[in-house]
């Protein structure tokens, strides 16, 4: 398995008794990991757009990014607990083992639920959507590998957040 690193889950899922939706990515990148939070890479787009469809300041900080999502009822976590991956590649990932979204889903009152890209969302189908009797709207990634998305493109198909995060 060269190349190849065992990683779990470094950090834990973001959400408070008031989060309406659950947006999942896969597992964290290399940058997610060192800065044990979501979304690390500068290059991502999950923090410019989900200020966007909120109508907020782009969050620089872990602290405001925390406080952007969980001001708007987004709970944040991935689908994956532990896996061998190569650097962030979700192509290589292997040997994943799910997370437990049961005690998100029983403390807050979580009425959708999307996967941050394909990944994401095979995963999801794979191990959770079955126990959880839940489906989940797998949306476009926002990671800067997906760049035949632009962020217009991004937020008119991630418009469906804010609609559920605000109903």
């Amino acid at each position: 398995m060269s190349g190849y690193e065992h990683i779990v889950h470094p950090f834990p899922p973001l959400y408070d008794a008031r989060c309406r939706v659950l947006i999942l990515g896969s597992l964290p990148s290399v940058k997610s990991r060192e800065q044990r939070f979501f979304y690390g890479h500068p290059q991502n787009r999950f923090w410019p757009l989900l200020a966007r469809l909120f109508g907020e300041p782009v969050p620089v900080t872990i602290e405001e990014k925390k406080a952007l999502a969980l001001s708007h009822h987004v709970a944040l976590w991935d689908v994956i607990a532990s896996c061998d991956i190569v650097g962030s590649g979700d192509a290589s990932i292997r040997n994943a083992a799910p997370n437990d979204l049961s005690p998100i889903l029983r403390e807050a009152p979580i009425t959708a639920i999307f996967c941050n890209g394909k990944t994401s969302g095979a995963y999801f189908h794979r191990y959770q959507e079955k126990t959880l009797g839940i489906a989940a709207t797998v949306l476009p990634s926002t990671s800067p590998a997906n760049a035949a998305w632009s962020m217009d493109r991004l937020a008119d198909a991630w418009q469906c957040v804010a609609v559920a995060a605000l109903s």
